[in-house]
């Protein structure tokens, strides 16, 4: 792998990672919304991710040494979780029965994904940071 390949793996990864930051922050921005049904309440979203290593590996294989690979979001699913039912009848969303619809979305479980997504993106940054001063004192040698 060359050091110039680092740049496109780490840009990869740094372009999950703020898919994974988006989806995560319209989770929490819609963790209190409220619906008068099950088929209407929000629901969290999660992105899935695929590794592009067989597609480095087809298109740009030389002499047996894969040329790089990275990260690519394959899709975003949304969750299964039944939603939480409160009993509000003077709210006016609520069904025949009193009830009113929650999403089933943990604020501290997408604080803490939201921690890991930051803290993925920000050593991706560190990598083609490096990556950069490596090139550049490579550069210099010359002069």
């Amino acid at each position: 792998m060359s050091l110039y390949n680092i740049f496109n793996v780490s840009g990869s990864a740094m372009t999950a990672q703020t898919v994974r930051l988006n989806t995560i922050a319209s989770n929490i921005a819609n963790a209190d919304s409220v619906a008068s049904s099950t088929g209407e309440v929000y629901k969290a979203r999660h992105p899935v991710f695929a590794a592009m290593m067989s597609d480095a590996i087809n298109s740009g294989n030389q002499n047996g040494v894969s040329q790089g690979a990275g990260v690519r979001v394959a899709g975003i699913i949304e969750s299964q979780a039944e939603a939480i039912a409160r009993y509000q009848p003077e709210n006016p969303l609520a069904d025949e029965k009193g009830y009113i619809y929650a999403p089933n979305i943990s604020l501290v479980e997408e604080m803490a994904n939201m921690i890991s997504a930051s803290r993925s993106y920000q050593s991706n940054v560190q990598v083609a940071n490096m990556a950069k001063s490596l090139l550049t004192r490579t550069l210099s040698l010359g002069q």
